[in-house]
């Protein structure tokens, strides 16, 4: 028996929560007795069997149709629903994101399997199949069963450290014989933000919020990043006064991030915040105000003026470097 795994892929590499949703797959295969087979989908990445391998994959079903590059919904279902079956897998594993939750929905149908988003912990095998998963924008958990006989599981990022102590995963190259109407909505353009590190996909984002007093001061926020390679982002007020582009705005009605590091500058951390940043790994806060809200949940503070604070941090991250 197999667990398969829905890869994504982005700008020529393997998404860092793909790898986590492989990672995932083998320590539920370790309690399974499962292997894990990783379904790819048009064009290979560099290094692809050698990165999913050591993730946990010990096999991967490379898909080689140029027209699945472009990440066409109905396609994707296609495909993998026919791979789950011919890998004789009970179990799909994949990243929750805006592309795994369209494809997931259509595979439940197409499976008749149960699905459950948000997972964050390996599923209690004791009394059936029961996996936690996270509710209310992170703020409370829940336990759900699952009594089908197919399951797809979405896990949420930063649940499963990504392995690295994997063999090379063997390839199979196969073709499928795709339906027209697979293909029947057509993508004709794509806009994404722009910049050197992107905020969905970013390891570390550095926030900055309305305590730098206005967007000529913004300079410390830009230099802090680019110190630590890390994406930019700010709080709604700093959008809505117009100091940044509102594709910066991270919150429950901005871009929800995970990163594995946080870093609000001048943030008070009002709830709705709070809510798109909650999943993030470690969060370090940087605030004059010892009162706010955001160090109550922060794992580490520094309680000072972000002019004098931010500087220093930057010229000593650069020296470490």
């Amino acid at each position: 028996m197999s667990i398969l795994v829905y890869i994504e892929k982005d700008q020529g590499r393997i998404k860092n929560s793909s790898l986590e949703a492989v990672s995932y797959a083998a320590a539920l295969g370790g309690i399974t007795g499962d292997n894990v087979q990783v379904v790819s989908l048009g064009e290979s990445v560099e290094g692809e069997s050698e990165l999913l391998g050591k993730a946990g994959a010990t096999g991967v079903v490379q898909v080689t149709d140029d027209r699945l590059n472009a990440g066409v919904i109905q396609a994707h279902a296609e495909v993998v629903s026919q791979v789950f079956d011919k890998v004789k897998a009970k179990t799909l594993v994949l990243a929750k994101s805006s592309l795994g939750d369209a494809v997931a929905a259509r595979l439940a149908v197409k499976l008749e399997a149960g699905l459950v988003t948000n997972v964050v912990g390996l599923p209690d095998l004791t009394e059936g199949f029961v996996v936690r998963r996270s509710i209310f924008t992170g703020k409370a958990f829940v336990d759900t069963s699952i009594h089908t006989e197919n399951k797809i599981l979405a896990i949420k990022k930063n649940v499963q450290p990504v392995k690295t102590d994997g063999s090379p995963a063997p390839v199979e190259k196969v073709t499928i014989d795709l339906p027209s109407e697979a293909f029947s909505a057509k993508i004709t353009g794509t806009e994404k933000a722009t910049g050197e590190v992107l905020l969905p996909e970013a390891d570390i984002v550095v926030s900055g919020g309305r305590g730098l007093n206005g967007p000529e001061n913004w300079g410390l926020i830009e230099d802090l990043a680019d110190a630590m390679g890390a994406a930019k982002g700010c709080s709604k007020p700093v959008s809505d006064l117009g100091w940044r582009p509102h594709h910066e705005h991270v919150g429950q009605t901005g871009v929800k991030v995970a990163p594995s590091l946080y870093l609000a500058v001048a943030i008070s951390g009002a709830i709705q915040h709070l809510a798109g940043v909650n999943a993030s790994r470690y969060m370090v806060v940087i605030n004059k105000d010892p009162e706010a809200p955001f160090f109550k949940v922060a794992d580490y503070g520094i309680v000072g003026d972000a002019f004098d604070v931010v500087p220093k941090l930057t010229e000593a991250i650069k020296a470490l470097k």
